[in-house]
């Protein structure tokens, strides 16, 4: 910005105005005659101080104004920027609120089908536990019909593999179920697995062999008041063997000492029924010997074992009450007998009455459970 120049002394005064007060009239007067007087040719130091503080005031004010502007332009645009910055605030604003309500909306719906969910849930759980216990419940049932089937088979062939198979499927089928129901049923399976696992089974066919032989021995066991036939591993009667006669005399002599004693012996009667024994009696002895005989390889063949050892043990009863006990075939007979009665007596094939009854509990209580709920229902 240019320095102002200042204004150099006219010559020739200019004329005072007029005024109206006498006092400045006076003043114009005593200003005009001070420019008339004479001045020196050169500039005064005063003067020159005075126009360079009038400069030095002309820059700072022109800085200080520039400054002003500038400062003026900086707020125009920060306000310019204010109101701009306040209008998108305002936008935005109105926009936050906005979503607000929408969120909130959104938020209620939320609500609504948590609490729908909810309820869902519940109903989701009730029916899980409903088809679980059901489950449960048709387990016990499947389990009870596997297992009993088995035992009939087992009971019928003779063989434990149709009970071990059953008890380890079910022992599977427990091991997966959650039911505290079935743990009494799981523990009953466990003994007894491990029962059917130690069991031994009869030797049938070996039981079946040696009643055979009993039925082929039974005509030729000697009944007690037979007397008409040597038995065996007894000495000739007469006590002990004459040497060979020398003439007919002797030899006729003691074919007659052994026809007299065949006619008569001297024994002591234990029991006197036996010796009352016709030869018709004897023969339905055998018969009936023969029949129990029957019987008990029937009741083999049939796995009825407890049948089996009662016929053995009336074939034994038989054979030491009618039959000669002296004789080697009746001994025989018995040890036979004997024999065929202690292989039955670890015949009897397992059985699962514990697993069973546990289940039966397990149906119970399921069957008082629902019967309750039904009628906590109506």
């Amino acid at each position: 910005m240019p320095e102002p120049t200042p204004a150099l002394p006219s010559a020739h005064p200019a004329p005072p105005a007029p005024d109206a007060g006498a006092e400045p009239a006076n003043s114009a007067t005593s200003a005009a005659r001070l420019d008339a007087t004479p001045r020196p040719a050169g500039l005064q130091p005063g003067l020159v101080v005075a126009w360079l503080l009038a400069a030095i005031g002309l820059v700072v004010s022109a800085l200080l104004w520039q400054k002003v502007a500038g400062m003026q332009e900086q707020l125009a645009r920060q306000s310019a920027d204010a109101g701009t910055q306040s209008v998108e605030a305002r936008t935005l604003a109105r926009q936050a609120e906005e979503n607000a309500r929408s969120l909130s909306g959104k938020v209620a719906t939320l609500e609504t089908k948590v609490a729908d969910m909810a309820a869902y849930r519940t109903q989701l759980d009730a029916l899980v536990q409903s088809v679980a216990r059901a489950r449960d419940e048709n387990l016990a049932v499947d389990l009870d019909a596997a297992l009993r089937v088995a035992q009939d088979q087992t009971q019928l062939t003779g063989s434990v593999e149709p009970l071990l198979a059953a008890l380890r499927t079910a022992e599977r089928r427990l091991s997966r179920s959650s039911d505290p129901r079935l743990a009494p049923v799981a523990r009953a399976v466990t003994r007894e697995l491990e029962a059917v696992k130690r069991a031994s089974i009869a030797d049938t066919a070996g039981l079946l062999a040696r009643i055979d032989l009993l039925l082929r021995q039974a005509d030729e066991l000697p009944v007690a008041n037979d007397v008409g036939r040597d038995r065996p591993g007894q000495a000739p009667r007469g006590g002990a063997v004459a040497p060979t006669p020398e003439s007919a005399w002797a030899r006729l002599w003691h074919s007659a000492l052994d026809q007299a004693h065949g006619l008569l012996r001297v024994s002591r009667v234990e029991r006197p029924e036996a010796s009352m024994l016709s030869p018709e009696q004897a023969f339905f002895v055998r018969e009936n010997f023969k029949l129990r005989l029957h019987g008990a390889r029937l009741a083999l063949l049939a796995r009825q074992y407890e049948a089996v050892r009662a016929d053995l043990s009336a074939a034994s009863t038989l054979l030491g009450t009618w039959f000669d006990p002296a004789s080697r075939r009746t001994q025989s007979a018995a040890t036979t007998l004997q024999q065929i009665q202690a292989g039955t007596k670890s015949a009897d094939l397992p059985r699962i009455d514990d697993t069973l009854t546990a289940l039966g509990n397990v149906m119970a209580a399921a069957s008082a459970t629902g019967t309750l709920e039904s009628a906590g229902g109506r």
